[in-house]
């Protein structure tokens, strides 16, 4: 089971301006997507990060195409995910899975966990027979589970064993790259960094490829390579983990950083706190120029005028802002 692989300087997955835009009628587009551009190493964690509503499931969800693309290219292996039908579609479902971020909604409670596991193994006609549940049992004791789960339902178990069957079940079909929409969100604080620990331990053994959404920036450090920060559906910046950490550069990323509490209490006293001001604005009606203005302590008049685009401030350092 083990295929450990060194992180690549190869792109496995390339994203170029994509945008997902919801019609809801009456003339009103939902714009929870725009202008996404990223590019995902083999073998590393992209971390993506933002407050509720900015779009990073809804991202995730395109990626994966379970929803189509409005506009851009999404390239997985070099070839356009939404533009893949028929065998070649049936190899990208196989090679690119996702976690979804409830435990509870995302498991058939009708289904015992074997079959629950299993459920892609017989769509793609893997294993058979004694095979097959010799491959349940190999996947159950990966992600910490034991065989006699495998004759259980869903109910039966706790949050986090929930999402280690969701888990394993993204595991079955041997894939290249996952997904992990806020896998820890709905968890006890204490089976988090369980969760975690399994997928970077996973990851090791398995070689695999993660793009890792959730909100909190604290759990984002702990697993990602790199980080991207949305703001409104617009990447407003992308680096390394602890670049990002060691001198953020955006005023959104900044404000973010700052409520994180820091355990030395005399830097916790005498740090400032960014608070901002207002709400997010509706993605049905967002804000000229840069989406983030109406609440950026140091907007300029030429942010409402237009988007900034992504430079490169510094190596390997980008971020979407008129500052720079």
């Amino acid at each position: 089971m083990s295929k450990t692989l060194a992180k690549s300087e190869q792109p496995i997955l390339q994203i170029r301006n994509m945008k997902k835009h919801f019609n809801l009628g009456n003339g009103k587009i939902l714009k929870a997507v725009d202008n996404f551009s990223i590019e995902i190493k083999r073998g590393e964690t992209f971390g993506l990060v933002g407050e509720s509503g900015c779009g990073k499931s809804t991202a995730g969800r395109t990626i994966i195409k379970l929803y189509d693309a409005t506009e851009g290219e999404v390239i997985f292996d070099g070839e356009d995910v939404h533009k893949l039908t028929g065998k070649k579609l049936k190899e990208f479902n196989r090679n690119m899975q996702m976690v979804f971020q409830d435990p509870y909604a995302s498991l058939n409670p009708r289904m015992t966990v074997g079959n629950i596991i299993a459920e892609g193994i017989d769509i793609h006609g893997l294993y058979k027979g004694a095979k097959r549940k010799e491959r349940v049992m190999e996947l159950l004791r990966a992600v910490g589970l034991n065989d006699e789960h495998a004759s259980r339902f869903p109910h039966e178990f706790s949050g986090g064993q929930r999402q280690r069957i969701g888990i394993a079940r993204a595991l079955a079909i041997e894939p290249k790259f996952i997904i992990a929409d806020e896998p820890i969100s709905a968890l006890d604080v204490s089976v988090q960094a369980q969760v975690v620990n399994l997928f970077k331990r996973l990851q090791k053994e398995m070689g695999l490829t993660y793009l890792f959404i959730a909100h909190d920036l604290a759990m984002v450090k702990h697993i990602s390579d790199r980080i991207g920060v949305m703001y409104l559906g617009n990447l407003v910046e992308v680096t390394t983990s602890d670049a990002l950490y060691a001198k953020p550069l955006h005023p959104y990323t900044q404000s973010l950083l700052s409520a994180i509490p820091i355990p030395d209490p005399e830097v916790e006293r005498t740090r400032e706190r960014i608070i901002l001001q207002g709400d997010v604005p509706s993605p049905l009606n967002p804000p000229s120029g840069c989406p983030f203005r109406t609440r950026c302590p140091q907007a300029m008049a030429k942010c409402a005028d237009s988007m900034p685009p992504s430079k490169e401030v510094e190596p390997n350092h980008f971020v979407a802002c008129h500052l720079y």
